[in-house]
Protein backbone atom coordinates (compact mmCIF):
# COMPACT_ATOMS: atom_id res chain seq x y z
CA UNK A 1 0.00 0.00 0.00
CA UNK A 2 1.12 3.73 -0.90
CA UNK A 3 0.75 5.85 1.80
CA UNK A 4 -0.41 9.42 -0.07
CA UNK A 5 -2.13 13.06 -0.54
CA UNK A 6 -2.76 12.96 -4.25
CA UNK A 7 0.67 15.23 -3.97
CA UNK A 8 3.23 13.00 -2.89
CA UNK A 9 3.54 9.22 -1.66
CA UNK A 10 5.31 7.30 0.76
CA UNK A 11 6.51 4.01 -0.74
CA UNK A 12 9.12 1.24 -0.35
CA UNK A 13 11.64 1.34 -2.32
CA UNK A 14 12.02 -0.58 -5.02
CA UNK A 15 14.64 -1.34 -7.81
CA UNK A 16 13.03 0.60 -10.32
CA UNK A 17 13.74 3.82 -8.10
CA UNK A 18 17.47 3.09 -8.02
CA UNK A 19 19.09 5.05 -10.68
CA UNK A 20 17.20 8.28 -10.43
CA UNK A 21 18.14 8.19 -6.74
CA UNK A 22 21.44 7.51 -7.25
CA UNK A 23 21.73 10.82 -9.35
CA UNK A 24 20.22 12.81 -6.67
CA UNK A 25 22.58 15.87 -5.46
CA UNK A 26 22.45 18.04 -1.99
CA UNK A 27 23.52 21.64 -1.66
CA UNK A 28 27.19 21.55 -0.52
CA UNK A 29 25.90 22.82 2.98
CA UNK A 30 23.53 20.01 3.44
CA UNK A 31 26.20 17.59 2.25
CA UNK A 32 27.46 17.17 6.18
CA UNK A 33 24.55 16.58 7.71
CA UNK A 34 23.01 13.49 5.67
CA UNK A 35 24.28 10.30 4.01
CA UNK A 36 24.61 9.89 0.04
CA UNK A 37 21.20 8.37 -1.16
CA UNK A 38 23.42 6.30 -3.45
CA UNK A 39 25.66 5.33 -1.17
CA UNK A 40 23.31 4.24 1.49
CA UNK A 41 20.97 2.64 -0.85
CA UNK A 42 23.82 -0.38 -1.03
CA UNK A 43 24.60 -0.30 2.53
CA UNK A 44 21.00 -0.61 2.91
CA UNK A 45 20.60 -3.32 0.70
CA UNK A 46 22.99 -5.62 2.87
CA UNK A 47 21.30 -4.62 5.91
CA UNK A 48 17.72 -5.75 6.86
CA UNK A 49 17.01 -3.71 10.11
CA UNK A 50 17.40 -0.43 7.56
CA UNK A 51 14.16 -0.17 5.36
CA UNK A 52 14.25 2.48 2.26
CA UNK A 53 11.43 4.62 1.95
CA UNK A 54 11.08 6.67 -1.41
CA UNK A 55 8.92 9.92 -1.20
CA UNK A 56 7.50 10.28 -5.24
CA UNK A 57 6.17 13.86 -6.34
CA UNK A 58 2.31 12.89 -8.00
CA UNK A 59 3.96 11.69 -11.21
CA UNK A 60 5.48 9.10 -9.58
CA UNK A 61 8.87 10.52 -9.64
CA UNK A 62 11.44 9.74 -6.57
CA UNK A 63 12.08 13.53 -5.10
CA UNK A 64 13.21 12.16 -1.95
CA UNK A 65 14.58 9.16 0.24
CA UNK A 66 15.36 8.09 3.99
CA UNK A 67 15.62 5.07 5.72
CA UNK A 68 13.65 3.51 8.99
CA UNK A 69 15.64 1.62 11.20
CA UNK A 70 14.60 -1.14 13.29
CA UNK A 71 16.87 -3.53 15.65
CA UNK A 72 19.98 -2.64 17.91
CA UNK A 73 20.94 0.18 16.28
CA UNK A 74 17.45 2.01 17.63
CA UNK A 75 18.80 2.00 21.25
CA UNK A 76 21.58 4.08 20.72
CA UNK A 77 19.22 7.01 20.62
CA UNK A 78 16.34 5.89 23.06
CA UNK A 79 15.18 3.13 25.26
CA UNK A 80 11.76 2.89 23.77
CA UNK A 81 11.69 -0.88 22.34
CA UNK A 82 8.96 0.07 20.57
CA UNK A 83 10.62 3.03 18.43
CA UNK A 84 11.66 2.80 14.86
CA UNK A 85 14.71 4.93 13.88
CA UNK A 86 14.76 7.69 10.98
CA UNK A 87 17.88 8.34 9.14
CA UNK A 88 19.27 9.32 6.03
CA UNK A 89 16.05 11.83 5.02
CA UNK A 90 17.08 13.83 2.12
CA UNK A 91 15.55 15.74 -0.90
CA UNK A 92 16.81 15.90 -4.38
CA UNK A 93 18.44 19.70 -4.70
CA UNK A 94 16.58 20.50 -7.60
CA UNK A 95 12.91 19.21 -5.70
CA UNK A 96 13.99 21.69 -2.43
CA UNK A 97 11.33 24.47 -1.55
CA UNK A 98 8.55 22.84 -2.78
CA UNK A 99 6.89 21.50 0.25
CA UNK A 100 8.13 17.58 -0.21
CA UNK A 101 10.30 17.46 2.98
CA UNK A 102 7.28 18.43 5.18
CA UNK A 103 4.28 17.10 3.42
CA UNK A 104 6.43 13.45 3.45
CA UNK A 105 6.79 13.91 6.77
CA UNK A 106 3.68 14.68 7.40
CA UNK A 107 2.69 11.34 6.00
CA UNK A 108 5.23 9.24 8.34
CA UNK A 109 2.69 8.60 10.38
CA UNK A 110 0.82 7.02 8.80
CA UNK A 111 2.99 5.52 6.75
CA UNK A 112 4.68 3.87 10.29
CA UNK A 113 1.25 2.91 11.24
CA UNK A 114 0.67 0.84 8.04
CA UNK A 115 4.29 -0.59 7.88
CA UNK A 116 5.13 -1.31 11.75
CA UNK A 117 2.02 -1.72 13.26
CA UNK A 118 3.68 -2.35 17.03
CA UNK A 119 6.10 0.70 16.64
CA UNK A 120 4.67 3.34 18.88
CA UNK A 121 7.32 6.40 18.40
CA UNK A 122 9.74 7.57 15.42
CA UNK A 123 13.23 8.80 16.57
CA UNK A 124 16.04 10.94 15.04
CA UNK A 125 19.11 12.64 15.37
CA UNK A 126 19.59 16.30 14.10
CA UNK A 127 22.98 17.64 14.44
CA UNK A 128 22.73 20.79 16.55
CA UNK A 129 23.71 23.32 13.44
CA UNK A 130 21.49 21.99 11.51
CA UNK A 131 18.69 24.88 12.08
CA UNK A 132 16.51 24.32 8.63
CA UNK A 133 16.15 21.01 9.73
CA UNK A 134 15.12 21.08 13.35
CA UNK A 135 12.56 23.87 12.29
CA UNK A 136 10.91 20.84 9.93
CA UNK A 137 11.09 18.90 12.16
CA UNK A 138 9.13 20.09 14.93
CA UNK A 139 6.70 21.53 12.42
CA UNK A 140 5.75 18.20 11.65
CA UNK A 141 4.97 17.35 15.39
CA UNK A 142 8.44 15.60 16.42
CA UNK A 143 9.40 17.08 19.87
CA UNK A 144 12.70 17.59 21.87
CA UNK A 145 12.79 16.01 25.29
CA UNK A 146 16.31 16.63 25.79
CA UNK A 147 17.88 14.07 24.89
CA UNK A 148 21.86 14.39 23.28
CA UNK A 149 24.40 12.76 22.25
CA UNK A 150 27.41 13.56 20.15
CA UNK A 151 27.43 12.65 16.50
CA UNK A 152 30.47 12.68 14.20
CA UNK A 153 30.37 16.00 13.49
CA UNK A 154 29.09 17.48 16.86
CA UNK A 155 26.52 17.88 19.25
CA UNK A 156 22.67 15.72 17.69
CA UNK A 157 19.48 16.66 19.47
CA UNK A 158 17.12 13.74 19.68
CA UNK A 159 13.91 14.88 18.78
CA UNK A 160 10.91 12.25 19.56
CA UNK A 161 7.24 11.55 17.29
CA UNK A 162 4.91 9.73 18.91
CA UNK A 163 2.69 7.73 16.77
CA UNK A 164 -1.09 8.06 17.67
CA UNK A 165 -3.82 5.47 16.94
Amino acid sequence: MNIHTGEIQLVPYKEQYKEIIQSFTLPSEQVQFTANPGEFLEKAKNDRTKNVVVILDYNGVPVGVFILQTGDRVQEFTENKDAILLTSFSINHNKQNKGYAKKSLALLQDFVKYYYPVKNEVILAVNEKNIPAQKLYEKVGFQDKGFRRMGPIGQQFILHLPITR
